[in-house]
């Protein structure tokens, strides 16, 4: 069973009881990190996010089905009060508990069913190689993105892309971008920069990261930029599971060659994979 399926097995049988992306993970033999961002590529859905919506689905029907009172199916639930969980719900759903309860239907509510894992195409990927990069800092433009939003992110580039090469203490003409700092939500940070000597003369509403040294699996995505989420999810979903490694937490990058152009058809993406044996521990400072 893979990471995802496993985690979705996990949080439907033990949809009572306390969840959280530690124990989740713990289960699935995987980083926090290593789970969130499987689990969004693969579903669509942060893990958190998920449960929520499922547990919010199963009261949905509880209620309809007659509960005894509101406070109860909200504790069920996971919530401390009527007051979080009605909130929770109608941001959910567009309508409070007490109409649905008082209603004793369903009707127009968009409920989450389980998710089953369908086939998802894998590509294939040659072998990666490893390096052990050196000290980075990328500077560039940032935003917070999460799966259901990072359409976003072509839009990013397209704001940075003339500020390419007009940077003070710009290195060479390799472009990145940065996944960084995710959140429990599968929220994470996406910076679209260039290497820099210095964030001294950066722009005032430029974010700058200074990757650390980090071993990497590195793999040279193969087709048109966009289907790059192909390459992500054959090295999540397959390659990574098969390796006997695991994601480290750290910054993902993708590295642009000098000449990429993808109307021209030119240059190559790398997708350099921050990982580590399963059996190190996990480090801290480099998130």
């Amino acid at each position: 069973m893979d990471v995802v399926a496993k985690a979705l097995w996990f949080i439907e049988i033990e949809m009572g009881r306390e969840l959280t992306l530690d124990r989740i993970a713990n289960i699935c033999e995987v980083s926090r990190f290593g789970l969130a961002r499987s689990f969004a590529i693969s579903t669509g859905w942060p893990v958190m996010r998920y449960v929520r919506a499922r547990r919010l689905s199963r009261a949905a029907r509880e209620l309809a089905q007659g509960a005894p009172d509101i406070l109860s199916v909200a504790l069920d639930t996971g919530y401390g009060s009527h007051e979080a969980f009605t909130r929770a719900f109608h941001d959910l759903f567009g309508i409070t508990p007490e109409r649905v309860r008082a209603g004793r239907n369903l009707d127009g509510m968009s409920l989450l069913e389980p998710l089953r894992m369908k086939e998802t195409r894998i590509v294939d990927l040659a072998g990666p190689r490893f390096e052990v990069g050196g000290t980075l800092l990328i500077g560039g433009m940032g935003g917070r993105f999460t799966f259901d939003t990072n359409e976003g992110i072509p839009t990013l580039w397209q704001a940075f892309i003339p500020y390419i090469g007009n940077l003070a203490d710009q290195v060479g003409g390799v472009t990145y971008g940065v996944c960084c700092n995710p959140d429990s939500e599968g929220g994470f940070e996406y910076i679209a920069g260039v290497e820099v000597k210095s964030r001294d003369r950066l722009p005032p509403s430029f974010r700058c990261i200074e990757i650390k040294p980090q071993r990497y699996a590195v793999f040279v995505h193969q087709g048109h930029v966009t289907t790059l989420h192909q390459t992500f999810y054959s090295i999540w979903n397959h390659w990574l599971p098969q390796s006997g490694m695991e994601a480290a937490e750290a910054p993902e990058l993708e590295r642009y060659s000098e000449d990429f152009n993808p109307v021209a058809g030119t240059g190559f993406v790398e997708v350099w994979l921050p990982v580590k044996d399963r059996s190190e521990p996990a480090d801290e400072s480099r998130k």
